[in-house]
């Protein structure tokens, strides 16, 4: 068979080799093998016939483990370790997970990736070894593919942020997106602010376009527009980096909303070091309304979308797919503005 790699000296074929040989994931191999997933006919015969070449079937016991539920849930994080460890958001996040999660005798398999293909690659090597019963996605994607990996992988998943329609995997909301920025629009436009900024997220996560598309609307409504909108990643550096370009404008902004608080709170520090006060030079506004923001000071103003509730609707929804008996997922209310002390009036000859 044509790309069969040549026979191993020693020891049993492995997956791995099957794989090669057929020119397909050790994901798709099991599918083949096991009769699960969504893969083609024709890569189902590929593969065995690659598997029949090279004298390899699954053996009993790791077929018995594939079967066997695990009671693990995967939750896979595309973030640098230096930004997990500076946001509290997905400590929360995990709070909520766990509060479900844990009372029922399942388990959550932390791991951290750099990019898409490490991702999936992880999806795929962690379903052919049977070490997990279902998966939580973040960061919805604009065209994001992992929904149908998942799917043609046969493991359940519940995917966090506002999937399109045609996801191949439930959403669990983080409410309207919009609702919260529009509210923190118009907070500060009714304290005077007519030069806005906004600091975005990455440019494809559904979420950064959601909340991206309700400031600018906000503002249009008003006759404004924005002063400047900067799309960046979600570490201290950048924060602070955009926050001295913002600053540093001729038209500075009097008023800036961040896609979270960690960066809202490097944004205050920054402008602080610049010599100018929060509230009264320049009002900031975050997003979360995570712990952080109530011992700061001042104290954060921030759009509240109570994220530990959201893991554990997240954690729901994803064990009733895994055949678990639980009470739906409840999400009430919306993401809300909650007003402290980082916004004041406008600032006098602005």
């Amino acid at each position: 068979m044509a790309g069969t790699p040549p026979a191993q000296a020693t020891g049993r074929p492995t997956i791995k080799a099957v794989a090669a040989a057929a020119g397909v994931s050790t994901a798709a191999v099991s599918q083949a093998v096991n009769g699960t997933g969504r893969i083609s006919e024709a890569t189902r015969r590929r593969v065995l016939e690659a598997a029949a070449e090279l004298g390899w079937s699954p053996s009993a016991s790791a077929s018995a483990l594939r079967r066997a539920r695990t009671r693990t849930i995967a939750l896979v994080v595309r973030r640098p370790t230096d930004v997990l460890g500076a946001d509290p958001h997905f400590s929360e996040l995990i709070t909520g997970l766990e509060g479900e999660l844990a009372p029922r005798g399942y388990g959550l398999l932390l791991h951290l990736v750099a990019g898409i293909a490490q991702e999936n690659a992880l999806y795929e090597r962690l379903v052919a070894e049977g070490r997990i019963d279902g998966a939580v996605l973040t960061d919805a994607r604009a065209d994001d593919p992992r929904p149908h990996l998942l799917r043609d992988l046969g493991l359940p998943a519940v995917l966090l942020g506002a999937p399109d329609s045609a996801s191949a995997v439930p959403g669990v909301g983080l409410g309207r997106q919009d609702a919260g920025v529009r509210e923190a629009v118009a907070h500060l436009l009714e304290l005077g602010h007519r030069r806005l900024a906004y600091v975005a997220g990455p440019a494809e996560l559904v979420h950064t376009q959601l909340r991206r598309a309700a400031f600018e609307d906000a503002l249009a409504g008003a006759g404004l527009s924005p002063v400047a909108i900067r799309h960046t990643d979600f570490t201290e550096q950048a924060a602070v980096a955009v926050t001295e370009e913002l600053l540093a404008l001729p038209d500075r902004p009097t008023a800036l909303v961040f896609p979270n608080d960690s960066m809202a709170v490097c944004g205050i520090g920054t402008a602080q070091r610049r010599g100018l006060r929060v509230p009264e030079d320049v009002s900031v506004v975050g997003y979360d309304n995570l712990p952080l923001g109530r011992w700061l000071h001042p104290r954060l103003t921030t759009v509240d979308q109570q994220v530990q509730r959201v893991g554990a609707a997240a954690a729901r929804a994803l064990l009733h797919r895994c055949g678990e008996d639980v009470p739906p997922p409840v999400l009430d209310g919306r993401p809300s503005l909650v007003v402290r002390e980082s916004t004041g009036p406008l600032p006098a000859g602005f």
